[in-house]
């Protein structure tokens, strides 16, 4: 298995644990996070050595990225593995794949690379590369069975973990994280790499200053995925005076649970705080180059997950140019207002239920279907 950031690794320990208590004991080997080491793998590189974003980060990492997928290819190739599973990073994982597949080596992706939305034309890319592609989301699976790619939704595993929050629960962690009763709480997630924190970190902020000025009582968590990230945005945040901020590392689904509303960078966090049923403004921001490019390959209008599984704008969207304190402040305040998270709630139980399905089972059985047929 291989998987390049946070989210992968989430993904990675749910598959190895579903492989596990459906097929007996495994060896899983490759590049993972602290969560799929903890489910025994052994992690032949660091897994944030791959966690890169848009297209200038990659570019100048680019030497050591395929540095370590030809150590990688070189370590399967002389203890092939009866499957191979690349998890999400597609631009790593996808190439890598396609070699051991010419090995013999049975191979699938987890996580489809959003065909969907742009660069349509890797689908044959993927078929060259992939006996199997495992979906997360139900209109995923026609896109790649009318290229002749065997696909299966497996659903979204966030969707049987994450579940909102009842009112007993979040009664007890606003006591635990010391809101006052009844006090409006704003969340902030600016993202997990620093390069997302250093992009979008200080509109979140300047934004939560100016909801601060029209709502008093305000108070406001901000989470951080680890401590260098923790670092990262205590120094984005002005004197406690002006802003009453409480930074939570590696809680971001409490804050989700226990906020009126959130600012979110795009990105899983973003149906996580869905799953939750936790309001949302989405924000995000990258260098100039990479949005340059991006923006003339993208077929999809939206960006935040909520809204594509909707195919509505569901929850508000401010990127690149439009991500100002203004615009965050301007799209949070009706949230705030009595029954101003009631259209977004709504969308988003039919999100949930969309994606109610069995993960681990779906994903064991594809994985036992697929082993059967290649022999």
């Amino acid at each position: 298995m291989v998987a390049g950031e946070a989210s992968g690794d989430t993904l990675g320990a749910r598959s190895i644990a579903a492989l596990r208590d459906r097929m007996g004991e495994v060896e899983v080997s490759g590049i993972g996070g602290p969560l799929m080491q903890a489910e025994g793998m052994l992690s032949l590189f660091p897994m944030e050595r791959l966690s890169v974003m848009g297209f200038v980060d990659p570019l100048r990492r680019l030497p050591e990225l395929l540095r370590i997928r030809r150590e990688l290819f070189r370590h399967f190739r002389r203890q092939p593995p009866d499957f191979f599973l690349g998890i999400d990073a597609p631009d790593f994982n996808l190439g890598l794949a396609r070699r051991l597949r010419r090995q013999g080596i049975a191979t699938a992706h987890l996580v489809s690379p959003s065909i969907w939305a742009w660069r349509a034309g890797r689908i044959r890319q993927i078929a060259d590369a992939v006996d199997l592609m495992l979906c997360l989301f139900p209109f995923e699976v026609s896109l790649y069975e009318q290229a002749g790619v065997q696909a299966r939704c497996v659903g979204h595993p966030l969707a049987q973990s994450l579940k909102p929050a009842d009112a007993m629960r979040r009664s007890a962690l606003r006591q635990a994280l010391d809101i006052p009763v009844g006090a409006p709480v704003l969340g902030l997630l600016p993202g997990s790499r620093a390069s997302e924190v250093a992009q979008i970190g200080p509109a979140f902020v300047q934004a939560a200053q100016r909801l601060h000025r029209e709502l008093p009582a305000l108070k406001v968590l901000v989470a951080a995925s680890d401590t260098a990230r923790l670092a990262q945005v205590r120094s984005l945040l002005p004197d406690a005076a002006t802003l009453p901020v409480s930074l939570l590392e590696g809680r971001s689904r409490d804050v989700m649970s226990v906020a009126d509303a959130l600012l979110v960078a795009s990105g899983t966090a973003t149906l996580e705080a869905a799953l939750l049923d936790a309001p949302m403004v989405v924000g995000y921001r990258m260098q100039p180059l990479s949005w340059a490019l991006v923006s003339r390959l993208v077929r999809t209008p939206y960006a935040a997950l909520p809204n594509i599984l909707s195919g509505k704008a569901v929850v508000a969207e401010c990127l690149q140019g439009a991500l100002t304190a203004d615009a965050l402040t301007a799209e949070l305040l009706p949230l705030f207002a009595p029954g101003g998270a009631q259209a977004q709630r709504a969308a988003f139980a039919e999100i949930r239920g969309a994606l109610a399905v069995d993960f681990p089972a779906a994903f064991t059985q594809a994985v036992q279907e697929r082993l059967l047929q290649h022999g």
